[in-house]
């Protein structure tokens, strides 16, 4: 059985790294921030409130695949945050060699902006949070993955994407098969 990448994915304050701490948690994986994998240009671009482009993201993308990769090599499955707003850039994540799965924290520009406005420390200012909701493609029904509402408690979150993922017993199962169960 191959190991298994879960990406926690979202815009900037849905709670990525709350959540894929927990995952990684439950399911004893090492996890991965995304954003540790940006170049110091893209970092110098995003506090000076300009978005990044494609071009912009492709090395990072790859870089966090390339960490991937090597877990897989050696039989790891992980948990990483990772925005991944396009499909695009999901596919470069789903290059990778492991079994590549998805959690969408979806929410509202005024949740999600009211999160990100009182967090401090972080490099991402608020003000990029439009140009990410206009990037954001949802996970298409073809894609590995749920999405969750960001408004539930945590724990819920947590519970329902292991629940949702099949992930309860730190496997890689199958998801269920409940076609009437919300994406």
């Amino acid at each position: 059985m191959p190991a298994t990448c879960l990406v926690v994915m979202g815009v900037s304050g849905a709670g990525k790294s709350t959540i894929a701490a927990r995952l990684a948690d439950e399911l004893g994986w090492p996890m991965a921030e995304a954003d540790e994998f940006h170049p110091e240009a893209n970092i110098a671009k995003m506090s000076a409130g300009t978005p990044l482009t494609d071009a912009d993201r492709m090395p990072w993308l790859e870089a966090l695949r390339a960490w991937v990769d090597r877990r897989a090599d050696a039989g790891e499955s992980v948990v990483v945050t990772c925005s991944a707003l396009k499909r695009t850039y999901r596919d470069v994540l789903r290059g990778s060699v492991s079994r590549v799965r998805f959690v969408h924290l979806r929410g509202s520009v005024d949740t999600v902006g009211g999160r990100l406005s009182g967090r401090s420390g972080h490099f991402m200012p608020p003000a990029l949070l439009e140009s990410q909701f206009a990037d954001l493609e949802p996970l298409g029904e073809d894609e590995d993955g749920v999405a969750l509402d960001v408004s539930a408690d945590p724990d819920a979150i947590t519970d329902a994407a292991l629940d949702r993922l099949g992930l309860r017993s730190g496997g890689s199962a199958e998801p269920e098969s409940d076609p009437n169960a919300p994406r």
